[in-house]
């Protein structure tokens, strides 16, 4: 786990935005010091030097809850995804499989 920055506020859109230091990839983890999952990267905006950070939050978080944790560290994950290259080309022929046989049957 790398520290990604600061909690800075909730915007109106629903997303946690954080201050940082460094731009973090796109689509990582973010998670509290608890280690507990609580969203992904969605966007780095802002002056080079101090950039801030758009997080997209799972459904499971509790909003309330992170805005009494305002200031605090977020860490984010190695780990920028669980899918694999195998899992995408197999949901790929899966669709393109689907979509042969209805063009085939009309």
């Amino acid at each position: 786990m790398k520290v990604l920055g600061n909690i800075s506020h909730i915007a109106k859109s629903g997303k946690l935005i954080a201050t940082t230091t460094q731009t973090p990839p796109s689509g990582a983890y973010v998670l509290t010091e608890n280690k507990k999952k609580i969203g992904r990267v969605n966007d780095v905006f802002g002056p080079v030097k101090n950039p801030y950070v758009s997080i997209n939050l799972f459904r499971s978080t509790n909003k309330e809850e992170l805005e009494n944790m305002i200031g605090e560290k977020l860490y984010v994950s190695p780990n920028k995804n669980k899918r694999g290259k195998k899992a995408r080309k197999k949901k790929w022929k899966r669709w393109n499989k689907n979509t042969t046989k209805k063009a085939k049957s009309q």
